[in-house]
């Protein structure tokens, strides 16, 4: 037998199909949407400054290495 299936499946009945102008889409029977999590922004903030600080790091590393080779 068939049914619905949350965010996944929806038994449409022929009135809910005629009052979709037969419509089939899939967002017209089936709700899909999954709200995001919000985004720590201090969390990024922090990300972006070490990987900053880490790309610094490398920069000198090359910069040496580079008057080694005669770069």
């Amino acid at each position: 037998m068939y049914e619905d299936i949350d965010k996944f499946a929806h038994v449409a009945t022929l009135d809910e199909i005629k009052e979709n102008e037969y419509n089939l889409n899939i967002p017209r029977y089936v709700d899909t949407f999954e709200e995001e999590e919000p985004v720590n922004m201090d969390a990024v903030r922090d990300n972006i400054a070490n990987i900053k600080i880490e790309l610094a790091e490398v920069e000198v590393k090359m910069e040496k290495q580079h008057g080694e080779l005669g770069l």
